[in-house]
């Protein structure tokens, strides 16, 4: 049997040594390949498994490589119009997601995680409650390892962060408990639109039966509706001040099961913001459907840490606090990260991926001043009224140095950019660190003048 891998990223290369492993003879092209280090890395390693490695191939080679392929495996963002994915629904060929493989592989329970914002949050909690069950419980997907590379492991269930991209090219994946957190626009320069990209999202449920479990965010539209129709029995989680009593919600200070049961306080998680909150409830629910313990739930959450870059403080000094919230890359998260704190100095910016930037000003209210950098530096202050000082920024520093000039006792200084980071950074990860180290710098010449 052959196959043609499209990506030499790591998740062609763990989908390259997987099926090298199982005997298949596999060839993987990349269209772009790029003069770094770590691509030649991921090149050798294909090669050492066996493949056969093009790179930079035209149109027509393309099309002359899927049609001797009996199955296509693209990576995750590889475009729907690409010339190879077009190519093989015209010729019949079998196209797979890694997440496909992935699970017709997997000899445990897979609990899948998708939705707009929260994901690689909520997969890692539910990993961490599980764990501290007695579940032998690894996370892998996007939150950082192939879902393909771990389905050999010595677990009891896989907990997996499925991306829109995953589950757009996926046709046989179906895991045991699906969670779909809300689903606000992103990515609608990939996938064409927000309906394609709310179709892509609700493929995490499409396969299941009667038998699996979907835990949805019964507070967005989108996310209830897809509930609503799903094959599988399905599970709401509601943080809404009128709750529905059949829900996984807030009740008295409480996290608590649909009848009202307590799973734990709010006094006792580390950090309680209203996505804070969300988050949790959401991956109790599913940690429970996948066999969790409320004790060990309960564990979980008191000692579970903030991940990086995702609303967490950096420093704090003259009644100034400043937060690294850099992984917000898309209106909807910045919109939740700033309604949890009364005044902020907003550091907003970077390059847009198609979505509509004029939707935050449904923040101003908690918005005193915007700090406005990068490509789309512009559509950040159109989004703010006349009543909102805007000030720009030519770097990272600037925007630091400004912020701290225009911040008073009380505020929070907030980098939740909106944007991706790639006019500038290699990733978001890269300018939550560039942040923070501007940060610490000013408040380090702040305390020794």
């Amino acid at each position: 049997m052959r196959a043609l891998v499209v990506g030499i990223a790591e998740t062609g290369v763990a989908v390259t040594q997987r099926l090298r492993r199982e005997g298949l003879d596999v060839t993987i092209v990349d269209d772009a390949p790029a003069a770094t280090s770590a691509y030649e890395a991921r090149r050798r390693r294909v090669a050492d498994a066996g493949a056969t490695v093009v790179e930079a191939p035209s149109a027509d080679e393309l099309r002359v490589l899927v049609q001797s392929a009996d199955l296509v495996v693209p990576s995750p963002l590889v475009r729907p119009d690409h010339v190879a994915l077009v190519t093989a629904e015209a010729s019949g060929v079998v196209v797979r997601s890694e997440i496909d493989l992935a699970g017709e592989r997997a000899r445990v329970p897979i609990v899948a995680v998708t939705g707009t914002n929260g994901k690689t949050t909520v997969t890692s909690m539910i990993a961490a409650m599980l764990v501290e069950s007695g579940v032998r419980a690894i996370p892998a997907g996007n939150i950082g390892r192939p879902l393909i590379e771990a389905v050999d492991d010595n677990a009891d269930v896989l907990v997996a962060e499925v991306s829109s991209f995953q589950l757009a090219q996926s046709e046989t994946f179906r895991p045991h408990v699906a969670v779909l957190l809300a689903i606000t626009p992103d990515h609608l320069d990939w996938h064409g639109g927000f309906p394609a990209y709310v179709a892509a999202k609700a493929r995490i449920c499409a396969r299941q039966a009667d038998d699996d479990v979907l835990v949805f965010d019964a507070d967005d539209a989108e996310a209830a509706a897809i509930g609503a129709r799903a094959p599988a029995r399905s599970v709401g989680v509601t943080t809404s001040a009128n709750p529905a009593r059949a829900f996984f919600r807030l009740d008295g200070g409480a996290l608590v099961f649909p009848n009202g049961n307590e799973i734990a306080h709010v006094g006792e998680l580390k950090r309680a913001l209203p996505h804070d909150l969300a988050n949790a409830l959401t991956a109790a629910a599913a940690a429970f459907e996948a066999g969790a313990s409320v004790d060990g739930i309960r564990a979980a959450l008191a000692s579970y840490e903030t991940l990086p870059h995702r609303v967490a403080l950096v420093g704090e000094a003259s009644g100034v606090q400043w937060y690294d919230d850099s992984k917000a890359t898309n209106p909807d998260a910045t919109l939740r990260a700033v309604s949890s704190f009364p005044s902020v100095v907003l550091l907003a910016g970077g390059r847009n991926k198609g979505l509509d930037l004029s939707v935050l000003g449904r923040a101003a209210d908690h918005v005193r001043v915007v700090v406005a950098m990068g490509e789309c530096a512009r559509d950040v202050a159109a989004a703010f009224s006349s009543g909102t000082t805007v000030v720009d920024a030519a770097s990272m520093r600037d925007a630091v140095r400004l912020a701290h000039e225009l911040a008073r006792p009380g505020d929070v200084v907030l980098l939740s950019p909106a944007c991706a980071s790639f006019d500038a950074y290699d990733n978001y990860a890269q300018r939550g660190d560039d942040f923070a180290a501007e940060v610490r710098s000013l408040l380090d010449e702040s305390m020794h003048p």
